[in-house]
């Protein structure tokens, strides 16, 4: 594969998940992933800072859009159901990337550090969606406290997802498990 050709950016992405999955994240190193993509080292640090940025590239455009639908939500609905808006916009992005997303989870499952890239990642999510909820209104408890339940229904979700054995959307799985988080909130207050 020639180094004029398109995608480089694909290309690097695609040979690194292959070296992370067969070798392991530690053992590759970054010439490595530009030698299986016919590219050089130069050429990856044009699209990667890092060989962790593989993994994380897509975060800011992911904490984007989150925002963005967020924002687009109409402002008659509860914070929570603007969340479940925003969770069903970014969903359908994600249909078509469930193996992408599968191998990926288990190279970070696999590393401490990337583990804890993972956590940084969706602390940035959470704290994106409290902005946006404060910009539509809301106080700075309900903010947080919406913005939080938000994302622990996308990792879970998510999780349940890339499961070997599901078979269903990740919309439905997150439409499904929001409504049984706000019933778990319901039948606490009832209780309460």
């Amino acid at each position: 594969m020639g180094r004029w050709e398109p995608n480089a950016r694909g290309r690097l992405a695609k040979a690194a998940l292959e070296l992370y999955s067969d070798r392991g994240f530690e053992q590759t190193t970054v010439e490595d992933i530009a030698k299986r993509a016919g590219l050089t080292e130069r050429t990856f640090f044009r699209h990667f800072a890092d060989k962790r940025e593989v993994l994380f590239s897509g975060a800011s455009a992911l904490e984007e859009q989150f925002r963005r639908a967020l924002e687009d939500a109409p402002a008659s609905l509860p914070d929570i159901d603007a969340v479940g808006t925003a969770l069903a916009a970014v969903a359908a992005d994600f249909e078509e990337r469930r193996d992408f997303a599968r191998l990926r989870n288990r190279i970070i499952a696999a590393n401490a550090d990337l583990q804890e890239r993972e956590r940084i990642k969706l602390a940035s999510l959470a704290s994106a969606l409290a902005g946006a909820l404060r910009r539509r209104g809301a106080g700075e408890l309900t903010a947080n406290l919406s913005a939080e339940m938000g994302i622990a229904v996308f990792r879970i979700g998510f999780e349940r997802w890339i499961d070997e054995t599901n078979e269903r959307s990740l919309a439905q799985i997150l439409r499904d498990s929001l409504d049984e988080l706000k019933a778990v909130v319901s039948s606490s207050r009832a209780i309460a």
